[in-house]
């Protein structure tokens, strides 16, 4: 079967608006599909090509969200006013087995991969000009790292394939076996390796919407990539060395395009894209391309928003503070998770990412939680859920900072009070640095609240070490003796259709 299409999608063109970087966007020519022989003949099309790869990376944001944070501790056995959404739970839960896998066929990961493997092979013979070229691999070999770096940590050992697929003549020439997580790494790093190669030596920092992958992306991945190698895969301190070298550079480059935002609710704020000094790397949602709807389920619905109240009291009602939100609430946090995050010294971080509900009848009941990073603006009579997603923000480079530092055995105070200086205010109690365990607990913490909704706080407790993730973690869903839960396993269907696929060990 010979496949002569490269990228077939109704949506294909959905990040021409949002990816302000190209200047010339009048002279693509919209398709609904794109044939090899098109790339290579026409520059339209090669960019409606290169497009295409973010557009279809924008649809697997809820996957990387899930990964990234449904098997943390935030969201565990919450409050929710409605029917709980059962695959989360499994996820919270750890409910996994080889008879329950989450995320079957690598979560659809390879279809996102085989495109990233067209634009590397096909770009460099388009008559593209040659910088534009050099810009678009850069991008997307460190968009290819960060995508087998997600699988590396979910699954361990995945098949490796770097090379587009332009014929298949039988079944049998789709089967791949995995390879070994430390080839992966290998190959996540020698794609790090080239992107920052190909992006060359300088490093400026966007002053346009930050929704496509950039030098800055690459370096804040590598630190996040050397500190898991150093930590899982047998680094030690070199690797640590290397993630702290990375990450310096970028925090070397702080100023006014690249920075903590001084009020937490503008880094989230769909009014305030452009040249945000926080965000490094987003998805981007717009009206009329698409919106980041997947957060419905911390929502709540409009019947029950009358019934809500942000105080325990009868108003304000939820309805009356957001008229036209209408999801679910299947969702939420225990009452110990509510307790941790909003007492104490307030923080901004806190009051700009959830809200409590009650009911709005005596005795006024805690009823859950409303995530409110995410609810957008609002178009008429009509929600409209256009904030985009971070990957990676100068938040993050603060904390991988201190958690490389912390590893090798330096101080991270100056990194976490940069944090908490956002967060709490000139009155804040300014960390100091103590033993390493102490130090990696306050980066938990930071994490913990910076990052709700993110996708952060199981990779963040999974990088730290095994023994943060068990001290953070219901040992009714994970302990020591159920290690094998740190990476999900094959479906029964996957491994029936690939003779040479293998069981996650411990499935």
């Amino acid at each position: 079967m010979k496949h002569n299409k490269i990228f077939t999608t109704a949506a294909l063109l959905l990040m021409l608006v949002a990816a302000a970087c190209t200047k010339k966007l009048d002279e693509v020519v919209p398709q609904s599909s794109i044939s090899k022989d098109q790339a290579l003949k026409d520059p339209n099309a090669a960019r409606t090509l290169y497009y295409g790869t973010y557009g279809l990376f924008r649809s697997y944001a809820s996957t990387f969200y899930q990964l990234g944070e449904m098997r943390g501790d935030i969201w565990v056995d919450g409050l929710f006013t409605e029917s709980v959404d059962g695959g989360l739970q499994n996820l919270y839960r750890h409910n996994i087995s080889s008879l329950n896998v989450p995320f079957a066929n690598w979560g659809g990961m390879y279809n996102l991969l085989y495109n990233f493997n067209n634009v590397i092979k096909i770009i460099p013979q388009t008559p593209l000009p040659d910088a534009e070229k050099t810009r678009i691999l850069a991008e997307v070999h460190g968009l290819r790292a960060y995508v087998y770096y997600t699988m590396l940590r979910t699954w361990g050992d995945v098949p490796l394939n770097t090379e587009p697929v332009e014929t298949l003549t039988n079944t049998a020439a789709t089967y791949k076996p995995r390879t070994g997580a430390d080839s992966i790494m290998l190959q996540v790093k020698a794609d790090i390796a080239k992107s920052l190669d190909l992006f060359g030596t300088a490093t400026p920092v966007s002053t346009d919407k930050r929704v496509v992958w950039s030098k800055l992306a690459t370096l804040v991945l590598k630190g996040d990539v050397f500190i898991w190698s150093g930590t899982h895969m047998g680094g030690g301190a070199a690797d640590f060395t290397t993630a702290k070298a990375a990450l310096q550079e970028v925090r070397n480059l702080q100023g006014a395009n690249l920075n903590l935002q001084a009020n937490y609710r503008d880094i989230f704020d769909p009014t305030k894209k452009v040249n945000n000094a926080e965000m490094i790397f987003a998805v981007n949602y717009e009206l009329q391309q698409a919106q980041l709807t997947f957060f419905g389920n911390f929502s709540v619905n409009s019947i029950q928003a009358n019934t809500l109240s942000f105080a325990q009291a009868a108003t304000p009602t939820v309805a009356s503070v957001y008229p036209y939100v209408s999801g679910a609430n299947r969702v939420g946090m225990n009452q110990a998770m509510i307790t941790r995050l909003t007492s104490g010294i307030a923080d901004q971080r806190i009051s700009n990412t959830f809200r409590v509900m009650y009911s709005n009848a005596a005795p006024f009941a805690i009823r859950g939680v409303m995530l409110t990073k995410y609810l957008g603006t609002v178009a008429g009579t009509s929600q409209i859920y256009n904030n985009d997603y971070p990957i990676y923000r100068y938040a993050d480079v603060l904390l991988l900072l201190a958690e490389a530092k912390t590893k090798l055995g330096e101080d991270p105070s100056a990194e976490i009070n940069a944090i908490r200086l956002r967060a709490y205010g000139s009155g804040y109690t300014p960390f100091v640095s103590g033993s390493q365990s102490a130090n990696m607990n306050a980066i938990l913490e930071e994490y913990l609240r910076e990052f709700i909704g993110e996708g952060k706080r199981w990779w963040a407790l999974r990088r730290a070490g095994d023994s943060y993730v068990y001290a953070n973690t219901n040992t009714a869903f994970l302990s020591p003796s159920s290690t094998a839960k740190f990476l999900l396993p094959l479906s029964l269907t996957m491994l029936n259709a690939d003779p040479l696929l293998k069981q996650t060990a411990g499935y």
